[in-house]
């Protein structure tokens, strides 16, 4: 006959196990906070790299457009 632990043994061990998970949470809490926050900079430093590379080409375009422009009216002038 095997022996099995008295039903109020094993409750106060499952409210035990229960505090020591929620005193984890509470300690780890400060951890997952800081990891979110990073997470969170880390996204908006992308977000910005993203927008200023946007921006270096559209002033890249304008100037080769007005470097186009430019040889075309050297060109128009040349032939005449």
């Amino acid at each position: 006959m095997a022996i099995t632990p008295e039903p109020i043994a094993r409750a106060e061990r499952t409210a035990e196990l229960s505090v020591q998970n929620r005193n984890l949470e509470m300690n780890l809490m400060p951890e997952n906070l800081a990891r979110a926050h990073m997470q969170e900079r880390l996204q908006e430093a992308e977000h910005q790299r993203l927008v200023l590379r946007a921006v270096r080409a559209g002033r890249l375009k304008r100037r080769a457009e007005r470097a186009s422009m430019r040889a075309r009216k050297v060109l128009v002038t040349a032939l005449m």
